[in-house]
């Protein structure tokens, strides 16, 4: 029989050790700084427009140029190309032939929200409201009694652009949507939580002065003449707008530790983040051409001209072998068929106080790394873009090979949990993907948790698969 000491030894060769990676951090220091950065960065953007303007500014100050400055392109030339504000696609050209593939990461800016509807205004009992519609998965009943902020542009009918912010300031007045009151919500609360509040329902509350006495829709009259007077708009401009309604609430460190970060929208800016600021740090030319992806409507099935099932980048990267001088017949699908690809979307992390709808030994924790998903989906992996072994294996043998904390997990238990990314759309291009984000509690809630640790552990492991 093998002695004690024996055995922990053979544990420790043969176990897959699942240990919190906070006890391996070697400079603390470099992750809170990290930190420190996404955070500013998050404040500063929270919609998808923001997100690919600050994107941009990013890019710009790190030597990023638009595609179209570029009459031809070599190793080391660093493009971008922006599309209609809402996504964007950036790349580093290297040193090998490009006919031998992509090495990408993609996340989404887009998050869930609230949208106005065409005709938003309205006046009900001497109350001003504007009518939303709902974006992506939400639960309802977490978008009342909470300080909201107005986003967006407005375009007038001969093209001038009205952009939008308020809420986000402290002198800026605040939104909200109401609920009942305890007292009074009996009915209310013998519903179902899905039905507790209806999507109807959900209306911002935005004013309540009277332009004047004896005015019909007196309160209403008050807010347009607020809005013209401050941007010149009438009522009828609302109908070629995008307005977002999004929590006013700053994100912030989270913990008497501030080893977490709490803030809306991490699912995806988290990713987004991570993912740009490891393309841009890249101090040394990649071997193969490295490629980020923002995209948008990810959240609503990744459709339209800026979702990820449209043809744009594929545009941008047939104008990369244009400008390369290589492009040539089925170029692309070969291209496509070579490259491997981080789909960089966020992972459910275990909650303890809801570990029922996880299954512990394939769930993701918070502090453990970057979290890998093999495969989505719902079900018997119903929609899943399922990574073959030889290409998970790829990933581990960078990731370990760089020393990145890592974990593979699954979205919830089966017949349970399930979820989609972008990941499918490109699988569909021929491309190896596999899904690869980081942990996060609450998620799709206006307030989400991810942990500092494993923010740091996304951008180093995006660098590593960048310059492999």
């Amino acid at each position: 029989m093998l002695e004690k000491s024996e055995v922990e030894t053979l544990k420790g060769k043969l176990f897959n050790k699942k240990e919190n990676g906070w006890n391996f951090a070697e400079d603390k220091n470099d992750i809170f700084n990290y930190a420190k950065g996404y955070i500013e960065f998050m404040n500063k953007a929270k919609t998808e427009r923001e997100i690919i303007k600050e994107s941009e500014n990013i890019a710009k100050s790190n030597g990023f140029r638009e595609i179209h400055e570029y009459s031809n392109l070599k190793p080391g030339d660093k493009v971008y190309y922006i599309n209609r504000n809402k996504s964007m696609y950036l790349a580093v050209i290297g040193k090998e032939n490009i006919e031998q593939g992509l090495n990408i990461i993609g996340a989404h800016a887009d998050s869930p929200r609230l949208d106005l509807k065409p005709n938003p205004l309205y006046e009900d009992s001497e109350f001003a409201y504007f009518k939303t519609h709902y974006y992506g998965g939400i639960k309802k009943y977490q978008w009342t009694a909470i300080p909201l902020s107005i986003h967006g542009v407005i375009v007038k009918k001969d093209g001038s652009k009205i952009e939008i912010n308020i809420g986000e300031n402290e002198e800026d007045p605040i939104f909200t949507i109401t609920d009942l009151l305890p007292h009074l919500a009996q009915d209310q609360m013998e519903k179902k939580l899905k039905n507790g509040i209806d999507g109807e329902d959900l209306n911002l509350l935005i004013g309540s002065i009277p332009y004047q006495a004896d005015v019909p829709e007196a309160v209403k009259l008050n807010i347009l003449d607020i809005l013209n007077k401050k941007y010149g708009i009438t009522e009828i401009d609302f109908l070629s707008s995008e307005i977002e309604i999004v929590p006013a609430m700053k994100c912030r460190s989270l913990g008497f530790d501030e080893s977490m970060i709490a803030g809306y929208g991490q699912d995806d800016k988290i990713c987004v983040y991570t993912e740009l600021t490891a393309l841009v740090d890249m101090k040394e030319i990649p071997n193969k051409t490295a490629v980020c992806i923002i995209a948008d409507k990810e959240e609503i099935g990744s459709m339209g001209n800026t979702g990820m099932e449209s043809k744009v980048f594929d545009m941008f990267i047939s104008e990369l072998l244009n400008k390369l001088g290589v492009n040539k017949a089925n170029l692309l699908e070969k291209v496509f068929c070579n490259s491997k690809m981080l789909s960089a979307d966020v992972d459910a992390g275990l909650d303890p106080i809801y570990a029922n709808v996880s299954e512990k030994n394939n769930a993701s924790y918070l502090g453990r790394g970057i979290g890998i998903n093999k495969y989505t989906g719902a079900r018997g992996k119903s929609g899943a873009s399922d990574a073959n072994a030889e290409f998970v294996a790829e990933i581990r043998n960078i990731f370990e090979n760089n020393n990145i904390k890592y974990q593979i997990s699954e979205l919830g238990r089966v017949d349970v949990g399930g979820g989609g990314t972008i990941a499918y759309i490109l699988a569909n291009k021929g491309i190896d993907v596999i899904d690869c984000g980081v942990p996060v509690l609450s998620m799709h809630s206006p307030y989400e948790v991810t942990s500092k640790f494993d923010l740091y552990e996304a951008y180093r492991g995006y660098k590593s698969f960048y310059i492999n």
